[in-house]
């Protein structure tokens, strides 16, 4: 549950218009919250069909108009548009002048920091950088769980407030992150959600195969129970073969791998490797038992199947 309280829109009058440049699954569920909080959406952009349609669900009654005619409408502008699509966009808008003074441009990429929108800066808007730390679906429950969601900031000194502000009225938490930090915070995100995901299909993928019907329901528990022990604990909630030194029940998971789903050895021998790295310095793998472990992930990264005594 979040700690963060929103202010009630009635006690701020002052209220900016708000547009969206890119209506992907981000910009329409930000721009739904700030409406929550007494802000005014007044345009959005999309390309694709799937993009229209999520804005005219998320975001009713607010016109689709090209990006030009967002930048001008209004006051705070998201630019929420894939990362390396990010400059191209910011260099465009202010060679056609489509950037207006005094206008708040923010953008929601995790690798970037306010810098990429120095050349909005130099014509007069102020930037800031609010990466929501979250994975969203395109629908209304994106708002929702905004609520307690930690945001990346980044902005100059004089617009740090703002920039903070914003965030605690999409009822999220801001998390300040240098400039130079930004590529390095973005990864770790990028390592822990969006790997994760990869990691439950293919073990869903894997039990199916295996004759489990409600895969799902076999891994819920499993899955928030280790999360949850590994956030509170860190490398102590390490368990399974890896960690344990069993080497042959691993040479016998790489061996029923290669035969059964090949394309999933290699992400499993890289994971078990790091695992053993962590467990080793932990000193929960025991040295003596290490030794025979790496050796089978070493063979299995030949190609052979390994001693499954």
């Amino acid at each position: 549950m979040s700690t963060v309280q929103q202010p009630d829109p009635r006690d701020r009058p002052a209220r900016l218009t708000v547009g969206v440049v890119g209506a992907g699954r981000v910009g329409p569920a930000l721009a739904a919250s700030l409406q929550l909080a007494g802000h005014r959406p007044v345009a959005v952009s999309g390309v694709s069909d799937a993009s229209r349609r999520r804005a005219a669900a998320m975001l009713p009654d607010v016109p689709l108009v090209p990006p030009a005619e967002v930048m001008a409408r209004a006051d705070l502008v998201l630019l929420t548009v894939p990362d390396d699509a990010l400059p191209g966009l910011v260099e465009g808008l202010a060679e056609t002048e489509a950037v207006r003074p005094g206008q708040l441009l923010v953008h929601t990429s995790g690798r970037y920091g306010a810098r990429v929108l120095d050349p909005a800066l130099r014509a007069g808007a102020l930037p800031l950088a609010l990466h929501p730390a979250m994975t969203f679906t395109g629908s209304a429950v994106d708002v929702q769980r905004l609520a307690g969601c930690s945001f990346g900031v980044t902005a100059p000194d004089e617009l740090r407030l703002a920039a903070e502000a914003l965030v605690i009225e999409m009822g999220g938490e801001p998390e300040w992150i240098a400039e130079e930090n930004r590529p390095l915070y973005h990864a770790a995100l990028a390592l822990g959600a969006n790997h994760l995901v990869t990691l439950v299909a293919q073990s869903l993928e894997l039990l199916r195969a295996a004759g489990v019907e409600a895969p799902d329901r076999m891994l819920g528990p499993l899955l928030g129970a280790a999360l949850d022990n590994a956030l509170r604990s860190g490398d102590a909630a390490l368990t399974g073969p890896v960690a344990r030194g069993d080497a042959g029940t691993v040479a016998v998971h790489v061996s029923e791998l290669r035969k059964h789903a090949p394309q999933t050895v290699d992400g499993y021998l890289a994971m078990a490797r790091a695992t053993a790295d962590r467990a080793l310095a932990s000193g929960l793998l025991k040295p003596e038992l290490a030794e025979d472990l790496l050796g089978v992930l070493a063979k299995g990264t030949d190609g052979a199947e390994g001693d499954v005594r």
